[in-house]
């Protein structure tokens, strides 16, 4: 399969939802293309469709009319079971709160050979993760014994073991301060230097600058597609 198939397509994918009696359009005939091997970012304002989206990009909801593409697989022609094994081997998510991403109880190591176990691939591809994701040092640490900056590398690298098709990030330096802004965008480009494709929905322009790929959503329709 080439780059583009590797990743996440969407075609003409429509999602409206009943609110009060009335129908409201979440998105409208949305086309995305995100390779693998690159970071695309998706903008907007509150109410855009940016978490409709990815909510779509995950399978735990179906579009009203389009396709999406997951690794080659049409998420819509799968089972309920089959999805669930699409998002555990083949998908990683990283949540915006920090520590919603990770077990108190846990050292950053165990994070990540958990993820190894769950996707059943050797412990040595999670431990590979430390070094160039710059955490080697906290190894050993909870998360409270972490930087908000720190935990979100963390949940990147527990996201990005095995590696998985694509990784899906929701405002991943949403609650976080312009000294580690830096510090996670750049594990996001180490990870789809892997050959993941990176998705980001994100208000902040440190992510969306240095994106591959950036499509503006406004009102639940394709605003722009740059890249």
């Amino acid at each position: 399969m080439t780059s583009t198939e590797l990743g996440a397509n969407c075609v003409g994918v429509s999602r409206s939802y009943r609110v009060d009696g009335h129908v409201v359009p979440a998105l409208v005939d949305v086309d995305m293309c995100a390779p693998a091997g690159t970071i695309t970012a998706v903008v907007g304002p509150s109410g855009s469709g940016k978490s409709t989206l990815l909510r779509l990009l995950t399978g735990m909801d179906s579009p009203d009319h389009g396709t999406i593409t997951i690794a080659g697989q049409e998420v819509g022609t799968l089972s309920t079971a089959s999805r669930a094994r699409l998002r555990r081997s083949r998908l990683g998510l990283v949540r915006q709160a920090p520590g919603d991403n990770l077990l108190a109880y846990l050292t950053v190591r165990q994070h990540l050979r958990l993820a190894a176990q769950i996707r059943g691939v050797p412990v040595a591809l999670a431990d590979a993760l430390l070094e160039p994701l710059g955490i080697a040092d906290r190894a050993d640490r909870l998360p409270r014994q972490l930087s908000g900056g720190e935990q979100q590398r963390v949940a990147i690298a527990f996201a990005a073991v095995g590696p998985p098709a694509v990784l899906l990030a929701d405002e991943p330096t949403g609650q976080l301060d312009h000294g580690n802004v830096d510090a996670v965008v750049d594990a996001l480009r180490v990870i789809a230097r892997a050959g993941v494709a990176v998705i980001a929905a994100t208000h902040d322009p440190a992510v969306w600058q240095r994106a591959d790929r950036v499509l503006r959503l406004r009102a639940g329709r394709v605003e722009e597609a740059a890249g």
